[in-house]
């Protein structure tokens, strides 16, 4: 009874604290306080000063945990209704996704190594570009830390999500599709439900990316640790 009490009280926590950050952001119009970004700097100072132990909270965590395979699932109808767009466009879509696995890979490892970071550290930064439940996998092949790369992962889609969208339009950036791909592929599973607020053909094409930046990072990455280890940026 009390962990079922417990499960209630932490997922009606993170609803609640969820939804009174959306509405205040719509109320202020600021794309700096994204919900997501406010909802964990809230969570996280609220834990540390009752004293609860992460584990605890995350019992109700899970259920939401839960939830985002039938939220990713739901990602298929916009695609499916996009698919015919998408499929004329699919030579610049596999490019630019290719294209930005290996940026998402390169930049960080590279900005790490350059900086003396360790190892581990620097393994872990590699999947930095897709989500998190990817990331922890590939961190885990290449020798990263799982914890580090799933937390990098959590930070870059905030982030994404934040700036994404009005760098993006300051970049002149038109294309329906190509501003869905660049939320995907950039930003992840935070960045397609920004991309989701936008309309179908950015729904759908960010959902392309969430996938695809996720089988092309794990097949780079492997390869990344190579190039690394050939110029001594790596032991």
């Amino acid at each position: 009874m009390r962990d079922a009490a417990a499960i209630v009280l932490s997922l009606a926590a993170t609803l609640a604290v969820y939804a009174v950050a959306r509405a205040f952001q719509r109320r202020i119009g600021s794309v700096v306080l994204h919900p997501v970004l406010v909802s964990i700097v809230v969570l996280i100072v609220a834990l540390r000063m009752l004293g609860i132990q992460y584990e605890d909270y995350d019992r109700g965590g899970r259920v939401l945990t839960f939830l985002l395979g039938p939220a990713v699932v739901a990602l298929g109808l916009p695609l499916f209704r996009q698919m015919e767009e998408i499929g004329r466009k699919r030579s610049a879509v596999l490019l630019t996704l290719v294209a930005g696995s290996a940026a998402g890979a390169l930049t960080a490892t590279v900005a790490a190594a350059l900086l003396g970071a360790p190892d581990e550290v620097i393994r872990s930064l590699i999947p930095r570009s897709v989500t998190t439940p990817i990331a922890i996998g590939i961190a885990g092949r290449v020798g990263g830390l799982a914890a580090l790369s799933a937390a990098v992962s959590i930070l870059t889609g905030v982030l994404g999500a934040v700036i994404g969208p009005p760098l993006l339009r300051a970049l002149g950036i038109n294309s329906r599709t190509a501003f869905g791909l660049a939320l995907g592929a950039a930003a992840h599973g935070v960045g397609t439900a920004r991309a989701a607020e936008e309309g179908d053909a950015e729904a759908a094409s960010a959902g392309l990316a969430i996938g695809l930046m996720g089988v092309f990072t794990a097949v780079l990455a492997p390869l990344v640790v190579v190039v690394l280890l050939r110029i001594g940026w790596l032991e």
